[in-house]
Order: C-alpha cells, then structure tokens, then sequence
C-alpha cells in the first residue's frame, strides 16, 4: 500500500481545530474519543498519528513498545482502516500490529479471525459511566453514603466553603501547587509513574488552554483551594467526561462534593458521566464503584499474531 498520501505528525495544540472533526467522525463513548484527554497523555504515550482527509490512525509509545488504538473515521470504515493501520505497522514499521483500548463496538465491527489476532479484554481500562443526574442529587438507597459524607461536609464546612469556576489565564499557578501538595499526600505506588506523567499533563492544558477546550472547578474553604476537577462535555453523546478529581483526603466528604458540585456547575444538562478507568488500582476501582456506575465500557487489547 502506498502512503504517500499520508501525513505523520506529532500532537500539537495549535491543531486542535483541524485534529478535532477526526473526534466526530464517530462517538465510542469512551474517554479515547475525547481530543483534550489525548493532550493530556501525549507525553506520556510519545503521541504521534498518521492521517488522511478521511481518518486518523494513532502512533502510541507504550512500555517500550509502539502500539496503535482505535482509528478515527466513519463507523463503516472501522474495519478497512484497521487494516490500513496493520498494513502501516507491517510494512512500513517492519513489526506485527497491537491496538490497546478498544472500544468493544469496534472488536464487533472489526469482524476478526482468531486464528490472525488475540483479542484480550483489559479490566483496568473499562470506563465507569454513570447516571448524571443521580450524581448531582445523590438521590436514592444507592447513594445513602455519599449523602451523609456530604451532609457532614457542609455541617462542618457550610459557611466557609465556596466553589469557583476556574480558568487557566488566572489559575495556572494556584491550581499545580495544589495538585502538588495533593500528590505528597496520597503518596500512590504506581509503578508506571501515570500520577506524575498525569499532573505533568494537566500542567501541560494548562498552559495550551487557548488553544483547547474544557471546563475546570474548585472548592475552596477560608479561600485556599482543597478540591479541584477539570472535564470536557461531548454534546453528541449528552456525557461529561471527567479527566481530573483531586481532593484533600483528609476533608470528609470533599471527594463526592467536588463530583456532584463539578456536575451542577459546569455540565447540568449532561445525562451520563465517564470518570474512566482505575488503571488497575484496587483503591481506586473501590472508589469509583462506590458511585454505582450504570455500567462499564469494556476496552480490548488487540495483538496481531
């Protein structure tokens, strides 16, 4: 195959506008199909694509090995850039196709014989997707305890606490400092540095937020900054895509008040929440299904055999 009439380019913030029509050619519903959070992990995955007028194929760096993830075109061409993709690896690359955190709609559409790929399901990265507006109420038996977390949030907090909408032109500065001191706290052993790589990107839209586009908020008591959240809302698929939490631990019920008070303020109108994986992390998967998800995107690894 002959890719002369192919572009390959790394990431960069000032094409965002031009990179984001690839994002609508087709709504996965998971946190993949968002172009902010691709920013946000570009260093860490040594981000470039490959692309045409009609779809986009990625170029991920990931544990010392190049791998690919869904391409971006219309549905009906899944399956035909998928081989564009494996043809590109193979003949270009000299080396055999692995396509990670696939949407379990495109495996379908993608119509493999399995005796060419293994297709191995990858519990880490399932989305957890939940009812919104149950988020933003915590309404129900299902969410009995993180309402008395909040009750006791506001009985200690209620006249000192305020949440802000924050931009980077003002907050740059006061939100990494926070985020700092929040990762001397939790002290988490991950053994891929994703929380430093993740702070580094948050850093990293900061500082391109001009070019970019999300929401960020924070809750503030006696006016220093203990929780902040920034997230992208997808219209198409009435979501709000929640890329960053962080809260100060030792502030009972600062974690489900940021969620819900995040909702109310910046994405009332969304229907669904993806507050993506837990990585693998026990205590993070025991948070995040504390929150009664509705349910999980499941994500796929692909490996050419």
């Amino acid at each position: 195959m002959n890719f002369d009439n192919y572009i390959r380019d790394t990431l960069k913030p000032q094409d965002y506008e031009m990179l984001l029509p690839y994002f609508k050619l087709r709504y996965s519903h998971t946190v993949e199909s968002i172009l902010t959070s691709a920013f946000m992990w570009k260093n860490y995955y040594k981000t470039e694509y490959l692309r045409n007028d009609e779809a986009l194929i990625w170029l991920e760096h990931i544990g010392g090995e190049l791998m690919t993830f869904t391409p971006l075109c219309a549905e009906d061409e899944l399956k035909h850039y998928f081989h564009v993709a494996e043809q590109y690896f193979n003949e270009v690359l000299g080396i055999k196709m692995v396509l990670c955190l696939c949407d379990k709609d495109a495996v379908d559409r993608f119509e493999l014989d399995p005796e060419k790929y293994e297709v191995i399901a990858d519990r880490r990265y399932y989305d957890y997707v939940y009812d919104a507006k149950k988020m933003m109420s915590y309404s129900g038996k299902a969410y009995h305890k993180k309402k008395n977390h909040v009750n006791a949030f506001l009985k200690e907090y209620g006249d000192s606490y305020e949440y802000r909408s924050l931009n980077c032109g003002c907050h740059h500065a006061e939100i990494m400092t926070f985020l700092r001191k929040w990762e001397e706290k939790r002290d988490i052993q991950d053994e891929y540095n994703r929380v430093d790589y993740e702070l580094d990107g948050i850093d990293y839209l900061l500082a391109n937020c001009n070019y970019l586009d999300f929401k960020m908020g924070g809750i503030y008591i006696d006016g220093e900054m203990e929780a902040f959240s920034l997230g992208v809302y997808g219209k198409a698929e009435k979501t709000a895509y929640i890329h960053v939490e962080k809260a100060n631990p030792d502030i009972r019920g600062l974690y489900p008040f940021i969620s819900q008070q995040f909702l109310i303020h910046e994405f009332p109108e969304a229907e669904y929440v993806n507050r993506e994986d837990d990585m693998g992390l026990e205590g993070l998967r025991k948070s995040k299904m504390s929150y009664n998800p509705i349910f999980l995107e499941e994500k796929y690894e692909i490996r050419q055999k």
